[in-house]
């Protein structure tokens, strides 16, 4: 069928469908600039009443001179009034000519503070669109997909209703509840293990219980395996550590577990369940060792590639998700938030440390703040130069700014990005953090992404012992005088009998240190500011009670990510009962005035 296909500058297409996304794709990047025009005028068209933009007194102009000297760039708080009132009841034209359909929740852990995005219904048919461009790259550089299936754990949210009775929920929630996905047509290269009645069971264990099940019934039809975020498959991987004897006895007899009471989940299983003791033993003998490594690829030896975000401050699971797979490829296929689903990653099987996205130009109208953590803060006074799409320069970094159809407008998101390249005229870029600085005591400011490689530069001290750190999180404890940086390691030890010792783990505390920005260094050495930095390390398990105490309280399963800081008093108190034993430096890092910029 494939010779039948028109090619495509990307490469051969698998089938008609996908040569139609792929020549979607090429038309988008090759008229950026033209399309990033047209998106802003049809939103400024069609949002030109809303209370928000009259503001501003475009007078109906709709071109971007005059949408970038009038509006202003604003952040969530600028927004909260509106927000709020939309929320609480107000079906005015606030933001947007179009009814608010429901409310799109953040993950409740990047920046701290759940954010409510405002969306319409039109929004399903964009992010929709996105979607259904991943499988036609993916398929360029995996052939064969269309033999198997994909066994990715999803999971939905209990969701909440504002005052105004507008559904609040996160935008996975949002996007596996809807039709679009619900009714999906078949895809033969796109065929998940999950039935949708165990995505879309509220209970968590019954759901993760469920598609595990499914994954093991279908074990040599599973080609893909994955999760939102990499945190999420390993969530699934621990899950089937504490339930394989159970998920085994299950196998055996052809029953189902009674814990698993959802009555559309036990009337999906009824029609696959039947006893099959040698998948059951199977599963007895590669589970109950004590030795896990390559156990993605023991239990589905079909596997072509782990599909996870890896990327950004999920990049520490890396070398867990390596163990678990014995080295599989690591797909992280596109960029999306809640305010906005943004582009693809063209080159989904490129390492880890290479991803770039590509932003499509018809999702928003973006714009770029250059960052430069050097510069004074922005005042009011003085508005930033933004710079569009089509004119962003490769090496340099920024902070994405968007305009959507549901009404935000220059909308300042809080992620930074460096250009990569081009693919046409569309820059690709790679995602280097959130803005948001984790940990400050004195003058100094240290942000997830400098404490994300000093985490890395420190554990290389573990190596030799065989153990890595499988998660991390950090507190200013300011309590002492002077303040420190506190790190709470959960350790992976691979030979227990050869864990490191008390001398190496306060090696790494010196480690991270000299790792930290020269001003974190001088504070530490010329002001004595800040005391030695210290890591504790907590039971195995910890951050699992960490993400389970998160849930409770609102997050999203599939959008949860461990915060890198933390500073609400029962995580703190948590992760404290779980000590057991605590390093300090032994001498301070190196600085001389030289050094400092």
């Amino acid at each position: 069928m494939a010779n039948s296909v028109m090619p495509s500058p990307m490469g051969a297409p698998a089938c008609e469908k996908d040569a139609k996304a792929l020549g979607f794709i090429e038309e988008m990047t090759q008229n950026v600039d033209s399309v990033q025009e047209r998106v802003l005028r049809e939103i400024l068209t069609r949002n030109s009443g809303t209370e928000y933009l009259s503001r501003f007194r475009l007078g109906g102009a709709t071109d971007r001179g005059s949408f970038k000297a009038k509006v202003p760039v604003v952040t969530y708080e600028d927004l909260q009034p509106e927000i709020q009132r939309i929320a609480s009841g107000d079906r005015s034209n606030i933001l947007c000519s179009q009814p608010i359909s429901e409310f799109l929740t953040s993950s409740g852990t990047s920046a701290g503070e759940r954010k409510l995005m405002p969306t319409i219904q039109e929004e399903l048919d964009r992010r929709q669109l996105l979607y259904s461009l991943l499988m036609p790259v993916m398929n360029l550089y995996v052939p064969g997909l269309d033999k198997g299936k994909g066994l990715y754990f999803l999971f939905i949210k209990a969701e909440t209703k504002t005052p105004g009775g507008l559904v609040a929920r996160p935008v996975l929630t949002s996007y596996y509840k809807s039709e679009h996905f619900k009714t999906r047509p078949y895809d033969p290269y796109n065929v998940y293990t999950s039935p949708n009645e165990a995505i879309l069971c509220p209970d968590s264990f019954q759901s993760m219980y469920t598609q595990m099940l499914y994954g093991l019934l279908m074990r040599e039809e599973v080609l893909r395996v994955g999760a939102v975020f990499a945190s999420g498959l390993l969530r699934a991987i621990k899950f089937l550590q504490l339930n394989w004897e159970q998920l085994a006895h299950d196998i055996a007899t052809g029953s189902l577990n009674p814990k698993v009471t959802d009555p559309a989940i036990r009337e999906c299983m009824s029609k696959i369940v039947s006893p099959k003791p040698d998948l059951a033993e199977f599963i007895r003998k590669e589970c109950s060792g004590e030795n896990w490594d390559r156990i993605i690829t023991r239990i589905w030896p079909n596997t072509k590639y782990l599909d996870v975000i890896v990327t950004g401050a999920m990049a520490q699971y890396i070398p867990t998700l390596e163990y678990y797979s014995g080295g599989l490829p690591m797909a992280c296929t596109m960029y999306a938030s809640s305010e906005c689903y943004f582009g693809l990653n063209l080159k989904p099987m490129c390492k880890p440390s290479e991803v770039s996205y590509t932003i499509m130009p018809n999702m928003g109208y973006f714009e770029f703040l250059p960052h430069d953590p050097s510069a004074p803060p922005l005042s009011r006074d003085s508005p930033p130069r933004l710079i569009d799409l089509a004119d962003v320069e490769v090496g340099k970094e920024y902070e994405l700014v968007i305009t959507t159809y549901p009404g935000l407008c220059r909308y300042r998101v809080g992620d930074i990005l460096q250009v990569t390249g081009f693919h046409n005229a569309a820059p690709q870029f790679r995602f280097v953090r959130r803005k948001n600085v984790l940990l400050s005591i004195d003058s100094d400011k240290t942000d997830e992404s400098e404490l994300q490689k000093a985490v890395e530069s420190a554990s290389a001290l573990l190596r030799e012992f065989n153990t890595s750190v499988v998660e991390y999180t950090s507190y200013a404890d300011t309590k002492t005088i002077p303040g420190h940086y506190v790190i709470y390691w959960e350790l992976l030890a691979k030979e227990p009998n050869k864990a490191p010792p008390n001398e190496v783990l306060n090696r790494c505390c010196l480690a991270m240190e000299e790792c930290l920005n020269t001003v974190y260094r001088q504070c530490r050495v010329a002001d004595n500011s800040i005391g030695p930095l210290e890591i504790r390390v907590v039971k195995n398990g910890t951050f699992e009670e960490l993400m389970d105490y998160a849930i409770s309280r609102g997050a999203s399963i599939n959008q949860y990510k461990a915060p890198r800081c933390v500073t609400y008093t029962p995580m703190l108190e948590l992760l404290n009962s779980r000590v057991v034993s605590a390093h300090f430096s032994p001498s301070a890092p190196h600085w001389t005035p030289e050094r400092r910029r």
